[in-house]
């Protein structure tokens, strides 16, 4: 039987750490924290007015300052991110014989938007929705009634991401072709 180099022996784990980081890169993962929005979009100001849950804007707004992205008012932004219309839904999934709710879906659902200073749409009112399953258990109210609540906190969190990871391809290049395409049309509604 052969016997394997010792050079070999000495570069698999290496190998193997390396492989794990190229499959881990390829699948898309990301470290906790970073940001999936692109630098051409600073300043940015958030536009989330208090209708909506304050930890859900706040969430947004811890989400884009890890990644580095320089938060302003909307007087001085050269873009702004509306969010409206955020939604709760909790609905029976699954019901007992005895006609009790077995299951639940809570549902959270928020509209955005991203706008120029000059109010030039780059992403179209927008409805984003996330939505978690759960067991009720009528004997255990008040721990489900926690469950309930974490998992609204997690939804909310994970409703942020979607905002943006929703902003994520918008490179310099995508920003001045929807102005350019959004002034033609402008030009062409002008025209007699």
């Amino acid at each position: 039987m052969p016997s394997v180099p010792f050079f070999l022996k000495a570069l698999r784990l290496p190998l193997l750490a390396m492989l794990a980081t190229a499959t881990l890169a390829g699948c898309g993962f990301q470290l906790r924290g970073t940001s999936p929005v692109p630098a051409s979009l600073q300043p940015l100001a958030v536009d989330c007015p208090d209708s909506l849950p304050g930890r859900f804007c706040q969430s947004v707004r811890d989400q884009l300052r890890l990644g580095g992205i320089d938060l302003q008012d909307a007087s001085s932004a050269d873009y702004v991110l509306r969010l409206r219309s955020y939604q709760q839904d909790r609905r029976a999934s699954a019901i007992t014989a005895q006609a009790a709710a077995a299951e639940y879906i809570l549902r959270h659902q928020v509209t955005m938007e991203l706008l120029t200073a000059d109010r030039i749409p780059l992403i179209a009112a927008t409805d984003l929705t996330t939505s978690e399953t759960y067991r009720y258990d009528e004997t255990n109210v008040l721990a489900k009634q926690r469950e309930e609540e974490e998992l609204r906190q997690q939804l909310g969190d994970r409703l942020a991401q979607k905002v943006l990871f929703r902003l994520a391809p918008m490179s310099q290049e995508r920003i001045d072709a929807a102005i350019a395409e959004y002034e033609a049309s402008q030009k062409q509604a002008d025209a007699p």
